[in-house]
């Protein structure tokens, strides 16, 4: 059962912090993350929060000015996907071109941070928290590429690293210590929909506060539920096409290999996926979303299988 003290970040990101009374709340974990205090100007409305089929499917992001001008993307995502990085790499670019008007001087270009709150295996790695930044480093000196004295009073920056996007990812279920600052403590709420009542980090305390269930409006409740139990069923569903395919098709493919095997057991895991998904109702364009299959693939396997 899902507790019901605090609710889900994903499901409050989608409903309740969008809000300009619960910005605080946004603005204390931001300010967390980014060492530096923040004001949101403006929250602006994304693909993937529209109320279609891809947004039900476990897919949050939001998009933010702050006070100083610069865009952060906070997408939170709950299934696998085999090309989130091109994702997160996508997302970054689109947002400094839309960003940029014709005609306008390179200097105009906006700084993006891309934050990324994973709840799946995105790669190799047992950290929970993992910054990614631009530097150039000599082949032969080692040596970092500063900006000159000129360069630093126009840009108003420090480093080159300043002047290009940063991207963080959170790999909430990596997590498995005792909070021991205020980026831990959002992370645990993060992963438990829980605050502890010693829990300070900015932010946290006016999340307790509004992001309480028993807050909710009767309507809100009744989504909220319907959203977890949608979640769990996603999952269940994802899970159990993926390892059936996977182990039908290592059991096929033992003569060639276990390595040829889990190949054809993920490409039986999307073909039951794409299918599942399909029968649903879900169009071509959101199942390639899904499963990272193109326009092309996903009606071949219809086509096929239908």
């Amino acid at each position: 059962m899902e507790k019901k003290g605090i609710i889900r970040f994903d499901w409050a990101i989608k409903r309740l912090l969008r809000n300009k009374a619960n910005h605080a709340v946004l603005e204390g974990f931001l300010s967390v993350l980014l060492k530096q205090e923040l004001k949101i100007i403006t929250i602006c409305e994304s693909e993937s929060n529209k109320s279609d089929a891809v947004g039900k499917f476990n897919r949050v992001d939001i998009f933010v000015e702050d006070s100083r001008g610069e865009l952060i993307i906070i997408e939170l995502q709950n299934n696998y996907e085999v090309d989130y990085y091109y994702r997160m790499l996508f997302g970054v670019s689109k947002a400094i071109t839309e960003y940029m008007k014709e005609g306008d001087p390179y200097r105009m270009v906006r700084k993006v941070y891309h934050i990324n709150i994973i709840y799946f295996k995105l790669g190799e790695g047992n950290d929970y928290v993992y910054h990614g930044f631009t530097e150039f480093r000599g082949i032969h000196s080692n040596q970092v590429l500063e900006l000159t004295r000129e360069q630093k009073k126009f840009f108003v920056q420090e480093k080159v690293a300043d002047l290009f996007p940063e991207y963080y990812v959170l790999c909430v279920k990596n997590f498995d210590i005792a909070a021991k600052d205020s980026l831990d403590e959002w992370i645990y709420y993060l992963k438990n929909s829980e605050i502890p009542d010693n829990f300070t980090a900015a932010g946290l305390k006016e999340a307790r506060e509004q992001l309480r269930y028993d807050h909710l409006t009767e309507k809100e409740k009744r989504e909220y539920r319907a959203h977890i139990n949608q979640q769990v069923y996603e999952q269940s569903s994802l899970d159990s096409a993926y390892y059936s395919g996977r182990f039908e098709g290592e059991a096929d493919g033992m003569e060639m290999g276990l390595f040829e095997g889990e190949a054809i057991g993920l490409k039986k895991g999307k073909t039951t996926i794409t299918l599942n998904l399909f029968k649903r109702g879900m169009s071509v364009e959101d199942i390639g979303d899904v499963t990272g299959l193109s326009k092309g693939q996903v009606d071949e396997l219809i086509k096929k299988h239908v």
